[in-house]
């Protein structure tokens, strides 16, 4: 039997291809304009934020109006009549889960970008964007709760016994998850700082994540310590109140040496060290001072300054090789435990 054009123009199954298609043009259309033209009007501006937001929406926009075009066009079938509440319900869930990942995306550019401008906040680790994302989509869990007439309270006393096994269960990850919030928000280190935990791990704080904190040490090394473990550790943080930090090195010379000779050359061989290796502080002015009447020598700390935490092994490590040096041509010396065996005829 043929089909004439006016049959097929009334034909449902036309109209929902024609919905489809029609979407799917009005889809490649604003994909068109927003990487063409919008982006390059968004490049323009003297902030970077229009350009991130815009570059994070393209994708998004262009799944929505797909998903809408789908939508409409199941709609215009009048065999999925009978369907039409449960479509209704994959619609609204749909597009609720891709503005909640929308908002929860620009969240986080905006808190990264605000996080730069404010000095005190600008080391934060990832933790707070991933707090923010999971709010948002609570938000996006309890609006479609709301949407189907589910009451929250009844859920909350029927899985109550199972969410306290659950609890019970999880309670290691728990502790590490509540332990990463306090670590956030009372700050004791911060991404980029140089620590030392209690039990002799040292490093830079590389993440601090849900269950764990990420520590490279100057080996390039990754320890991973639980958070919960880490919250309940004596931690040494280098990098607080500021990035400077002393470098102290002991040392002893004879008690026949010239006091007043040793701190003059000492002094001078750190100033040479401050001013010429990388890393030191260069207007620090080094000194020593003598603390204790050993066995064998008189001791005494040589301070120094560097700019940062690794900086210390190196300016350590040429400082006393030029010390030792120096103190060989002045003729001053560094003795060492002497046991004297006398035998008894």
């Amino acid at each position: 039997m043929t089909v004439t054009m006016e049959q097929l123009i009334q034909h449902e199954y036309f109209h929902f291809l024609l919905i489809l298609i029609g979407f799917f043009i009005i889809a490649q259309v604003v994909h068109f304009i927003l990487v063409n033209y919008v982006r390059k009007l968004a490049a323009r501006t003297k902030t970077d934020i229009d350009d991130l937001i815009l570059k994070l929406l393209t994708k998004p926009i262009y799944i929505f109006i797909i998903f809408t075009g789908l939508y409409f066009a199941l709609k215009s079938l009048s065999q999925l009549e009978p369907y039409f509440t449960y479509i209704n319900g994959i619609y609204f869930v749909g597009t609720v889960l891709l503005m909640a990942l929308i908002v929860a995306d620009i969240l986080r550019i905006l808190l990264s970008l605000w996080l730069r401008t404010q000095k005190q906040y600008e080391k934060m680790p990832k933790l707070l964007s991933n707090v923010a994302a999971i709010l948002v989509y609570l938000i996006a869990i309890l609006m479609i709760l709301d949407h189907f007439h589910i009451e929250i309270t009844p859920l909350v006393a029927a899985y109550g016994l199972g969410g306290l096994a659950v609890a019970l269960a999880l309670q290691n990850t728990l502790s590490n998850v509540f332990a990463g919030i306090h670590i956030v928000s009372d700050r004791p280190i911060n991404f980029g700082d140089y620590i030392h935990v209690e039990g002799g791990v040292s490093g830079f704080v590389e993440d601090i994540g849900w269950r764990s904190t990420r520590i490279r040490t100057l080996p390039n090394t990754l320890v991973i310590i639980p958070n919960s473990k880490l919250a309940e550790s004596i931690i040494t943080n280098y990098s607080l109140p500021v990035l400077e930090m002393s470098a102290v090195i002991q040392c002893g010379v004879d008690y026949g040496s010239d006091l007043e000779k040793v701190e003059r050359v000492t002094i001078d061989v750190a100033k040479q060290i401050q001013e010429t290796i990388p890393g030191a502080k260069r207007d620090f002015q080094p000194f020593i001072r003598y603390h204790t009447f050993d066995e064998s020598n008189i001791n005494f700390s040589i301070i120094l300054r560097v700019e940062e935490p690794a900086a210390k092994y190196i300016v350590t490590h040429e400082f006393i090789k030029a010390l030792k040096k120096r103190y060989a041509e002045e003729g001053i010396e560094i003795s060492w435990p002497i046991v004297k065996i006398q035998h008894i005829k």
